[in-house]
């Protein structure tokens, strides 16, 4: 009977290199399980008889939880697999090594797709450009990962805003999101304030700065200063004058993450029970 949680998805191919690479990649991803089962079992017996029932229950959700979390693996890395040219030598070679499969250990094991939908689409197309391509070292691809778990859906949407429109102001993007307005001192005000420092601290974003014909920055021109007895108000949090864009790191981000590659692999659907 067809798992529900991998409706949709396609079989392991038969034979040749996929087979063995894509096997090789489900070890790596799925050596922690059978410790989890040791672990619940121990858990289990150190519960008195009268609160076994209570426990049982609680094991039962926590087990369900595992297994809903390895079917997101699995199809998770056989959509990888779908989208590598199995065929391309350098490919074939990248995936066997040391370095990628520490990138697969390291997705796999703080795995944030449970999160959202989104977020497991989010790692697989990191995965599966780390590869076929070298524009970004594999330290900045391990970062890359290290976003997926420490931001929200919300930061990439706005980075996805920014990405479409280099030079957007703060309002642009709450505008583009395709939010309402609301007052400076709002929940959704500070929220938005938090999101836009996480990015620039985060290296992903900052304000627009000129550059001159090496790209080495330019200060920025000083305004005046207001007159004495002014009170200056704060910066709104939608202020639509200073502009965003991306980091080079924004952009390889971009291009990981928010980049879908092309299937490579057909797979020949049974048609045994076709009455054509």
């Amino acid at each position: 009977m067809e798992d529900d949680g991998l409706k949709g998805v396609p079989e392991l191919p038969k034979g040749g290199k996929g087979s063995g690479l894509t096997r090789m990649i489900l070890n790596v991803a799925s050596g922690a399980i059978p410790f989890a089962g040791g672990v619940l079992a121990a858990a289990a017996s150190a519960w008195s008889e009268r609160d076994q029932n209570r426990v049982n229950e609680f094991l039962h959700h926590m087990i369900a939880m595992l297994q809903a979390e390895m079917r997101e693996k699995e199809q998770t890395i056989l959509e990888i697999t779908a989208r590598i040219d199995m065929n391309d030598e350098k490919v074939s070679e990248r995936i066997k090594s040391p370095a990628y499969q520490a990138l697969l250990r390291k997705a796999f094991r703080d795995w944030a797709g449970t999160e959202s939908e989104q977020k497991r689409i989010y790692i697989r197309n990191i995965l599966s450009n780390a590869a076929g391509t070298t524009i970004a070292s594999d330290d900045v691809v391990k970062l890359f990962l290290d976003w997926i778990s420490d931001y929200s859906e919300l930061h990439f949407l706005v980075i996805g805003a920014i990405f479409n429109s280099a030079g957007i102001t703060r309002g642009g993007i709450w505008r583009k999101l395709g939010r309402q307005p609301v007052r400076e001192d709002s929940s959704d005000a500070d929220l938005f304030r938090l999101i836009i420092r996480d990015l620039s601290m985060g290296g992903i974003t900052r304000q627009h700065r000129e550059t001159d014909y090496s790209g080495q920055f330019l200060a920025k021109r000083k305004a005046p200063p207001s007159p004495k007895g002014t009170i200056k108000p704060m910066k709104s949090a939608f202020d639509d004058e200073e502009q965003y864009e991306l980091t080079a790191l924004g952009d390889q981000f971009i291009h990981y993450a928010m980049t879908d590659l092309p299937l490579k692999l057909e797979f020949n659907v049974d048609q045994s029970n076709d009455p054509n």
